[in-house]
């Protein structure tokens, strides 16, 4: 297999011990740096990472040993950290989404494909079972030609439970920003790339209070639209509709549904990575388990980057920029449409990344592939 890929992780709050957790032990890569803006915090990091050193993002990015740069930082600080990652000739594996606006989202790519560095991009957990056995069920035609899909994420907002929610409600935030990757991600794999959009959006109210942590009952400022609804038109004809909120409370709907001419889909929360995948068919009364037979099992956030350092010229990262391009397009002109109140062509395609065959927890733990 050859010397681990080596990673240098900058960003070191919530979503990090998720990554790490998958990254730290594995056979193909090293975390080697890790940096945050506070200092102490990347050492208290380090201290329990095997190999890795806490040092300053200047100094990591300069570091000679590190090939990928893991940006974990807050959205809006993804586009300059990433460029900066790829000026100093590294990779770059970025949180969700890849920037906030669609210039910065471009810049990205097209520096990275100038300087002969890759670009990936969460969401990974539609690599998982989950995704990955419903799109295997829907290319073997179990529901025939697909016309039609929704995708549906209620919450009444983050800041009922995180200490620090600002972001949130900042632009790069709101539910679209936040939550809509997992599901635009999942249809582009299911139904492939989307050509345009429709939409409406709101804001019920222009603060929100804090209610967790040192910082409960303080209030912030939104600043961005909290209900999003929208219509994207696949390329293949698809019809999906869309809506994330953080102004509900919860929903009895299916995470995603894809209907065919010979049954409907229920497919599980994009959010994780397996889940159970359920089958109408045309002319049954009953739903019915579809087994798992395609996806990363036990698949946990990190997969992506893994996936990314073992693609070759003959596999694109499943979890590749281009993909993350296409899903920022379809949001911000989802936006658009939405206060404009017209419907918005894409300027961006993309092909649907490549299946994930079925591969145990032991092989993807073992090898990365």
């Amino acid at each position: 297999m050859g010397d681990p890929h080596r990673v240098g992780v900058v960003g070191l709050g919530v979503i990090s011990a998720a990554y790490l957790e998958t990254l730290a032990d594995h056979p193909a890569v090293r975390i080697t740096a890790l940096a945050d803006l506070d200092a102490s915090r990347s050492a208290t990091v380090a201290a329990v990472v095997p190999g890795a050193e806490a040092m300053s993002v200047e100094r990591l990015l300069a570091h000679p040993d590190v090939q990928t740069v893991l940006n974990l930082t807050t959205p809006a600080a993804h586009a300059d950290l990433s460029l900066a990652a790829i000026d100093a000739g590294k990779n770059v594996y970025v949180e969700k989404p890849l920037a906030v606006t669609l210039a910065e989202g471009r810049t990205i790519i097209e520096r990275a494909a100038s300087a002969g560095v890759r670009v990936g991009c969460a969401p990974d957990t539609v690599l998982g079972t989950g995704t990955q056995t419903a799109r295997a069920a829907i290319d073997a035609y179990l529901i025939g030609r697909p016309v039609a899909a929704s995708a549906v994420m209620v919450t009444p907002g983050h800041e009922r439970w995180h200490p620090h929610p600002d972001f949130y409600y900042a632009p790069g935030g709101g539910p679209l920003f936040d939550m809509g990757p997992y599901y635009i991600t999942a249809l582009v794999h299911l139904l492939g790339p989307v050509r345009a959009v429709s939409g409406a959006a709101s804001r019920l109210r222009t603060e929100r209070v804090i209610g967790s942590g040192p910082r409960r009952g303080q209030r912030i400022p939104v600043r961005v639209d909290t209900h999003v609804t929208g219509v994207l038109e696949h390329a293949n004809g698809a019809l999906s509709t869309i809506t994330t909120s953080f102004d509900g409370v919860a929903t009895t709907a299916a995470p995603i549904e894809v209907h065919g001419e010979a049954g409907t889909l229920a497919v599980p929360d994009p959010n994780n990575f397996d889940g159970e995948v359920r089958r109408c068919a045309l002319g049954d009364s009953e739903w019915r388990v579809v087994e798992p037979g395609a996806g990363y099992a036990g698949g946990s956030r990190g997969i992506g980057l893994l996936d990314l350092v073992q693609a070759d010229s003959q596999r694109p990262p499943r979890a590749g920029g281009e993909v993350a391009l296409h899903v920022l397009d379809t949001m911000t002109a989802l936006l658009r449409a939405a206060a404009e109140g017209r419907r918005i062509e894409l300027t961006t395609t993309v092909d649907r990344p490549m299946p994930v065959p079925l591969t145990a927890t032991q092989d993807w733990t073992a090898s990365g592939h």
